[in-house]
């Protein structure tokens, strides 16, 4: 059964991962790839990320796919618990990871059962194709990659940071796009979308009561 926790920032919404996983989280070994990160000026999310599931108590393993071999990527996968990749630039990942062949060792796990947690290019790929984010990322970031199949966990368009600084303008000229086109699932930076088997939830980090 294939169990995907699809966020646009993880830190945003930790606190929701718990209830998710249906499970004690403290303990559990994670695969952590923030390779979509390298190619990127701005990086401090995936240490956001990063200490999010420190607090939360679980066991970090770095993997780096653009220098790691196939061979150690598909044991890493295996070992680690959950699997986890970072934001950044969404065309750079799924070049690296097609590169190695970690796109079809993902599908794999994920298929048997492997948790899978995504922020932002790494919910993007879970979608049946990347193109439509080319507004957003800068495709020219992966110049060896020809093909912008991403690796189908899900039948839609997984689009993170829907209205958000400094997102906003170019996330609404992606709905007014592609959503006649594709089935396109915008969400914010305090929502996740969690899949579990066939059921499919959008769920809310809970606001704090303001005044209006």
């Amino acid at each position: 059964m294939k169990r995907l926790f699809l966020t646009s920032s993880f830190s945003s919404v930790a606190k929701l991962f718990e209830d998710f996983a249906d499970e004690p989280v403290k303990g559990k070994k994670l695969a952590f790839i923030p390779t979509a990160s390298l190619v990127e000026k701005v990086r401090f999310y995936v240490d956001d990320d990063r200490k999010a599931f420190e607090k939360l108590g679980l066991i970090i393993e770095e993997l780096e796919v653009s220098t790691a071999t196939t061979e150690e990527i598909a044991t890493a996968l295996e070992r680690n618990d959950y699997i986890f990749i970072s934001g950044g630039n969404t065309f750079y990942l799924m070049q690296e990871l097609k590169k190695k062949g970690a796109d079809k060792l993902l599908i794999e796990q994920i298929n048997n059962g492997k948790l899978y947690i995504g922020t932002s290019a790494g919910s993007i790929i879970a979608s049946p194709n990347i193109e439509f984010v080319s507004d957003m990322d800068e495709t020219k970031k992966a110049p060896e990659l020809t093909d912008y199949s991403g690796l189908h966990l899900v039948d839609f368009c997984f689009l993170p940071h829907y209205l958000n600084f400094p997102y906003k303008e170019v996330t609404q000229k992606i709905v007014n796009e592609y959503s006649q086109k594709v089935d396109l699932r915008p969400i914010s930076n305090n929502q996740v979308i969690t899949i579990l088997g066939n059921e499919i939830k959008t769920l809310e980090k809970p606001k704090r009561a303001t005044k209006k």
